[in-house]
């Protein structure tokens, strides 16, 4: 991956169902330099999906704001994520054919333009194209078949697709805030690329991003791109089993789960007992449980969670490492537990290269965000494309530039 510039501050907007994070940061090659973390509980935003601009326009105000204040500096424009939507992966092979003179610029774009416009049949809207491969009259081109002779010009390529309202409620209530969209980049491929380094891409590797709402999971092979999904669950759903089964509060069970919660038992789990609130019975309404008893509604979830994304991933032997990442990826003994049950091998994703004095930028929870900044198209020719905007609301819908990665 080559072309990039040396160095860009970018700013970088995750919208997500747990909560809202913006990063002011300077990238220079793969290392990012945060300058500024601001984070918000999420308002306004079910499983990636905006349920309320009002109150989501207000979350990400705050978010927005507190970053500039760490910083000094104010944004004009953020790269936002993109988890909702029903992400789903497409790849298909498009065709273009060629005059005498060889390939030319022309022949390529019409190529990529016919793969747009496919690739958006249905309601549904490209939020990410990379190009797998070349191939003239059928035999492998290279990265660049500019000049190269063929009567036909095929591309291997790879789509991230989602329906068209959810990104027009995003814009939306992300320009009411009084910041333009500069690129919309889908969650998963940004988290991946702040956990993983350039060599595991190369040899094959799948990130799960864990979050609030949904759990969303990209894979790679050869250095690319090649699959990009995720469904609305997430660690949510993990304090909604505790708060069912314990007959409390959500908050309540938030603050368990965060507190006591995990997926394997040491021996003085046991005996090791806490206490939690019961709603309506007063000051002294309060049950007992052990962390071991807790772990019994824990680990069904988590294993159903683990089993869903499994139907979905490659074959281990061509793609064997996963890296959990993502809020809810924290949780005590998930990283073992999540080897046996995907049967390879597995470790926990933070932010890889990130630098700076902001404290909580190379968590997990942030590993969108950083991503964000990595994937950020820098203006140069390359492999793969990103949704990006044009000036007005209206006038952004299916407006797309090469990002350079």
């Amino acid at each position: 991956m080559t072309g990039r510039q040396s160095k860009r501050l970018i700013g970088a907007l995750d919208i997500g169902t747990a909560k809202i994070a913006c990063l002011i940061c300077e990238v220079e090659g793969w290392d990012v330099r945060a300058f500024g973390l601001g984070h918000q509980r999420s308002r306004g935003v079910t499983a990636g999906v905006i349920t309320d601009a009002a109150e989501a326009e207000a979350a990400i105000r705050a978010a927005v704001a507190q970053a500039e204040r760490a910083t000094g500096m104010t944004l004009a424009e953020v790269y936002v994520s993109m988890s909702c939507g029903r992400l789903a992966s497409l790849s298909f092979a498009a065709h273009a054919q060629v005059g005498s003179n060889g390939v030319i610029e022309a022949d390529v774009a019409r190529l990529h333009e016919g793969a747009r416009a496919y690739a958006e049949r249905d309601g549904r809207a490209l939020v990410h194209m990379n190009t797998l491969a070349y191939r003239l009259d059928g035999e492998l081109g290279g990265e660049n078949p500019i000049g190269m002779a063929a009567a036909k010009l095929t591309a291997d390529l790879h789509a991230v697709t989602a329906d068209e309202g959810a990104i027009r409620n995003i814009l939306h209530v992300v320009e009411r805030c009084h910041l333009t969209v500069a690129g919309l980049i889908a969650a998963p491929y940004a988290s991946a690329l702040a956990v993983t380094t350039q060599d595991e891409r190369r040899l094959g590797v799948s990130v799960i991003d864990m979050g609030g709402g949904t759990t969303n999971w990209a894979t790679f092979g050869a250095g690319n791109l090649v699959q990009c999904a995720g469904f609305a669950t997430g660690g949510h759903h993990l304090t909604f089993d505790i708060a069912q089964n314990l007959r409390i509060s959500l908050a309540e069970a938030e603050r368990i789960k965060a507190l006591y919660a995990s997926i394997v038992n040491a021996k003085s789990d046991v005996s090791d007992r806490f206490v939690y609130a019961i709603p309506g019975d007063g000051e002294d309404g309060a049950g007992q449980m052990t962390r071991a008893q807790l772990s019994e509604y824990v680990r069904p979830r988590m294993e159903t969670l683990l089993r869903s994304v499994m139907a979905h991933l490659p074959p281990a032997r061509d793609g064997g490492q996963v890296v959990l990442t993502g809020g809810a990826s924290q949780l005590v003994g998930l990283v073992a537990f999540a080897s046996q049950v995907l049967a390879r091998p597995v470790r926990l994703g933070r932010p890889l290269q990130v630098s700076g004095s902001t404290t909580g930028a190379d968590s997990p929870a942030f590993a969108t965000a950083v991503g964000l900044a990595l994937a950020a198209p820098d203006g140069d020719a390359g492999r793969t494309q990103h949704r990006r905007p044009a000036q007005g609301y209206l006038s952004r819908v299916g407006r797309w530039i090469g990002s350079g990665l």
